[in-house]
């Protein structure tokens, strides 16, 4: 009984095996890297200097959601509070009137 009290587990260990791997494609690819060194064969990989990722929002336009249902959420959100507020204000100087 005391024995199972102070036990402590044990700790466990982190492993992830490769799942994609494939040695006989690696071996092929570093053998024609090395054939192309040989020769002098350069594949040209052409890239714009100036490009710069915008990913922002390409999510949302993805899924479809512009920016209209967005500013009319925006706009339904905020009816809401100041119609929560007036209520509320209202309930409140009622309560006190009386």
């Amino acid at each position: 009984m005391i024995g199972n009290f102070f036990h402590l587990p044990s700790h466990r260990r982190f492993s992830i095996p490769f799942r994609y791997y494939d040695p006989e494609k690696e071996e092929m690819q570093n053998r024609e890297d090395r054939i192309k060194r040989e020769l002098g064969i350069h594949e040209k990989k052409e890239f714009n200097k100036n490009y710069r990722p915008n990913i922002r929002g390409q999510f949302r336009q993805a899924m479809g959601n512009s920016s209209k249902t967005a500013s009319e959420a925006r706009r339904r959100s905020n009816t809401r509070l100041i119609t929560l507020i007036v209520i509320l204000s209202i309930a409140a100087y009622l309560f006190f009137k009386f």
